[in-house]
């Protein structure tokens, strides 16, 4: 079976639903957190291709599934009409934001910004959680918006590089195109927390790794999955181009990683 294709991700659900887990979106997670037991945040970073998300949404939906969409402002994620569709799904969105990249760096320009985004994606759902997006090409970390201001002010009760407890639930990511990817990532780490993840022989490369582990009751839980649905595809031609784009950019990432 092909990695990071739809039939894998769906597989991937089926076998959390078949051992128990129950999913949250990630404004019910932080809402109550800490939890114990199998409990999962479906957790999408929509960076491109924002009718791939569309398809994991309706595989969800299916499975009786909730998930957590992140949408970024730009074109290639911001397509209203697929929003629309995932929110009357059931799922959560949220605001993916980088503000700090698109206004270099200004805080004053960067929370303006923030706020109009944020009241523009409003209008589809009333959003609760954000998160920051990544610019690996970028020297601004959009977190860094928050050491001037205060998301709570905003309604915000979660961002997840911020507010989630990783000392009592467990975070796995796609990035790079594979489980154990956070090596070759500028900014999608938990710092602190997967090295010592990595220590204790809770790693994972492939989808099906992950699935064997779930199986075997060797997955730490409560957890969050970390996604990006431009990568899952099925066609074969798309499907090699994401693989190969990937594999390039983990190259470029890896460089940076090491200039850090």
């Amino acid at each position: 079976m092909r990695d990071f294709t739809l039939e894998t991700y769906k597989l991937l659900l089926e076998t959390l639903k078949q051992n128990d887990y129950t999913a949250m979106t990630m404004q019910e997670y932080a809402a109550v957190q800490p939890l114990t037991g199998k409990v999962v945040v479906l957790r999408h970073d929509v960076d491109l291709h924002a009718e791939r998300s569309l398809q994991t949404a309706k595989i969800e939906y299916e499975l009786g599934l909730k998930a957590t969409y992140y949408f970024r402002i730009v074109p290639q994620s911001n397509q209203p009409e697929i929003i629309k569709q995932i929110v009357q799904l059931g799922h959560e969105i949220g605001y993916h934001y980088e503000d700090m990249s698109i206004c270099k760096g200004d805080t004053e320009k960067a929370i303006k910004h923030f706020e109009k985004q944020l009241a523009y994606f409003r209008q589809f759902y009333d959003v609760k959680t954000i998160s920051m997006h990544g610019v690996p090409a970028s020297k601004y970390d959009g977190k860094d918006l928050w050491k001037t201001y205060d998301y709570k002010k905003y309604g915000i009760i979660c961002e997840p590089y911020f507010d989630i407890d990783y000392s009592k639930t467990f975070y796995l990511t796609d990035t790079g195109r594979r489980w154990d990817g956070w090596k070759v990532s500028v900014r999608d780490k938990i710092l602190g927390f997967q090295d010592q993840w990595q220590q204790q022989g809770f790693v994972y490369h492939s989808t099906l790794d992950v699935i064997e582990a779930i199986k075997t009751d060797r997955l730490p839980h409560p957890l969050i999955i970390t996604s990006h649905p431009q990568r899952w595809v099925s066609d074969f031609l798309p499907w090699t181009k994401e693989l190969i784009v990937q594999n390039i950019k983990n190259i470029v990432k890896r460089i940076i990683v090491r200039k850090k």
